[in-house]
């Protein structure tokens, strides 16, 4: 019974420690606080959710709204948002000394990925607050406020379905392009051994962001070196018009 009033206060990515036994709107409430307050920190950008929904006795949850803001040198409002990420909870795993989520599904989610003239892209700015603040993620499993050793979580499948991508290159010459891309299916977060659940969702985020910056990377390359070509083939038409003309005047 303890490992499942542990398991019910942190049934989504952060739950930051506070293991209280608590149930309905509350747990939600709770659970709804701690993405916000913990994502925040993070990221070190605005984290905000607009609805918690656990389903405790059926091993499920949703959270709806989650919005991740821009870096404040950045045009667009938010860099990530979704609409929904749904959790399946292998139940049997609470009896064990590792509770498992069988799978996370986060459900067409929106990602705006800005670059700019000296190199600069927002969800590397992102990544880098991450990385800097989640350093000590390798030191050993800290205690929760109440005390309590955090309960050790591995994720079997976290999948990033149908992401819609803004690649904004306005300022370096062109423009906003827009891509959905194919499933990203990570597996095994965590590893066998699992990880402390007040450090799953760092872990989650992380993982998540850096598929889709890794992406649009890709996209970027791809697109300035058409945009390139494009520039060389028009050049190398107008100096062949002009040769033309000459031998024709």
């Amino acid at each position: 019974m303890k490992k499942f009033v542990m398991f019910t206060a942190l049934l989504l990515l952060i739950a930051g420690g506070a293991f209280l036994f608590l149930s309905g709107d509350a747990i939600n409430a709770l659970i709804k606080q701690n993405i916000e307050q913990v994502g925040s920190k993070v990221t070190e950008q605005s984290v905000t959710v607009a609805k918690v929904d656990m389903k405790l006795l059926k091993g499920a949850g949703t959270i709806n709204g989650l919005v991740l803001s821009n870096p404040s040198k950045y045009s667009a409002p938010s860099a990530f948002s979704l609409n929904e990420i749904t959790l399946d909870i292998n139940l049997e795993s609470l009896t064990t000394d590792i509770i498992v989520i069988d799978q996370i599904v986060i459900d067409k989610p929106e990602a705006i990925v800005e670059f700019t003239e000296n190199g600069e892209a927002n969800f590397k700015d992102i990544l880098d607050a991450i990385k800097s603040n989640t350093a000590s993620a390798s030191q050993p499993e800290q205690e929760s406020k109440t005390g309590k050793t955090d309960p050790i979580i591995r994720v079997n499948k976290f999948v990033l379905a149908g992401v819609s991508l803004t690649v904004d290159l306005t300022k370096l010459g062109n423009k906003a392009h827009q891509v959905t891309l194919a499933d990203v299916n990570l597996t095994n977060i965590g590893g066998q051994a699992g990880m402390p659940a007040s450090k799953l969702g760092a872990e989650l985020v992380k993982q998540a962001l850096s598929s889709i910056w890794k992406q649009a990377k890709k996209q970027q390359t791809e697109i300035l070196k058409d945009q390139v070509e494009d520039e060389i083939k028009d050049k190398v038409k107008e100096k062949l018009g002009g040769f033309l003309d000459k031998l024709n005047g």
